[in-house]
């Protein structure tokens, strides 16, 4: 854009954008009057009917005399309460996102031998091709990682000798060389931008084969290598909490949409990173951390109710916060009551503050589920039931994991390609269609105008 404005005059391109304004805008009311689903929702809030799948179930509200009603939240792995699996993992003190790949994408829970030997095929997976960190990663530093990722998961396709055959067995090879190196990717091009952007040290390790993801991705992005095992146990739920989300989700619809059309599997991956990306969607977790900023600087107290709550009133009136009016964190299109990601992430968070310097942290996010569902009804004159999602912990677990910013977002992808890979794979057996809903055109008609008489 800055070549065209050095190029161009100011106002030439103002005027353009100002066209563009006009003749894109649509009447909200038309939306209505076509019975638009818009953003592919039913009036009442619920998503529109567009497929079947096996791979999970989100559960967080339910219907009775064609009323929407609200209830806890709950998710399901291929059947199984995620809760079970996480809290297994939890007592047994061992890690489990590996046990979650898995099961997603195999349809049913691993025998320590099938666990480990999968284990074994992700590590021996992990290796970039040669040459691949020099001529894709460090020569095009990328001020955002996401689009790094992404970026890197296409130029992939050029290393695969057998890039678009859509045969289950060759996109299952391609989706656990994805699920094994996106770590590997996202860790060079956060050295890369440190380097190029920060001005800091670049520092590269040699992973570990026996090391889990989650051991993996913090001994790589620490430069004394060290972590403990209750830290990498901590990431190690962030993984499978953020591991798959039912198929309505805006990136794994984003897989969906994109294997239907036939394409390869890079191109459907980094579609769905881009997608993910979104400060709507993944990069909410960036959002939270941003408002929290917000808040900190202009309250004097952070764990006083009055002043937090003063304070989210402005947000929503869009007079502080990024103008937006929303409360990130805050609010899920399927959840009410609670999300059963947010509800362990607040009891994991909880245990790792207390008595350290990111108590008064947690009691702010605390406040902030406490008091946003009232002061959202009252700003908008609404009953509405609603809970704190998994974005609004789940920064600070990362902070409190010396994790930096900059890969919030890019760990959601390492853990969601998971989920990705088995709706991949289940709409190559099971969809069939290409995914085609219909646009209702809304323009008159106009005669075409020589171009002496414009």
């Amino acid at each position: 854009m800055s070549t065209i404005e050095s190029r161009v005059d100011k106002n030439y391109i103002e005027n353009l954008c100002n066209q563009i304004r006009k003749y894109n805008h649509i009447d909200s009311a038309d939306f209505d009057r076509f019975n638009v689903k818009r953003g592919l929702r039913n009036s009442d809030g619920t998503g529109v009917m567009a497929g079947i799948t096996n791979v999970c179930t989100v559960e967080g509200y339910y219907i009775d005399d064609g009323e929407k009603l609200p209830r806890e939240g709950h998710l399901y792995f291929r059947g199984i309460n995620m809760e079970d699996i996480v809290n297994a993992c939890i007592t047994d003190d061992r890690f489990g996102f590996e046990e979650v790949v898995y099961l997603l994408l195999f349809g049913k829970l691993p025998t320590k031998e099938n666990l480990d030997n999968f284990c074994r095929i992700l590590a021996a997976c992990r290796e970039l091709p040669d040459d691949f960190i020099e001529d894709m990663i460090m020569k095009a530093p990328s001020p955002d990682i996401m689009n790094k990722i992404s970026r890197s998961v296409l130029a992939l396709y050029s290393y695969d000798d057998n890039p678009d055959d859509t045969s289950i067995e060759n996109v299952l090879r391609q989706c656990i060389h994805l699920i094994a190196q996106i770590p590997a990717i996202m860790v060079y091009a956060y050295q890369v931008k440190r380097r190029h952007y920060y001005k800091k040290s670049m520092y590269i390790h040699q992973m570990k084969p026996e090391f889990r993801t989650a051991e993996t991705v913090l001994r790589s992005i620490r430069a004394d290598k060290t972590f403990t095992d209750k830290e990498a146990k901590l990431l190690d739920v962030c993984l499978m909490l953020h591991a798959e989300h039912g198929g309505g989700n805006n990136s794994t619809f984003t897989t969906r949409v994109l294997t239907s059309s036939g394409t390869d599997t890079y191109a459907t991956m980094a579609a769905s990173i881009g997608s993910l990306k979104g400060p709507k969607h993944g990069g909410a977790n960036i959002k939270v951390s941003q408002m929290v900023n917000f808040i900190k600087e202009g309250v004097n107290d952070i764990t006083n109710e009055g002043q937090v709550a003063d304070f989210l009133q402005k947000i929503m009136k869009k007079e502080k916060g990024d103008g937006s009016g929303l409360i990130y964190g805050m609010g899920h299109a399927i959840y009410t009551l609670s999300d059963p990601r947010a509800k362990i992430l607040r009891q994991k968070a909880e245990e790792f503050a207390v008595n350290t310097e990111f108590e008064d942290e947690f009691r702010l996010l605390s406040l902030i589920e406490q008091l946003t569902p009232e002061l959202f009804n009252s700003h908008k004159g609404t009953n509405k039931a609603m809970c704190a999602n998994v974005d609004l912990y789940s920064g600070l677990v990362y902070k409190m994991l010396d994790i930096p910013p900059d890969l919030f977002t890019p760990i959601f992808t390492i853990a969601r390609i998971a989920g990705w890979s088995a709706h991949r794979m289940e709409e190559l057996v099971s969809g069939g269609k290409i995914i085609r809903p219909a646009y209702k055109s809304n323009i008159t008609r106009n005669p075409y105008i020589p171009m002496n008489e414009r």
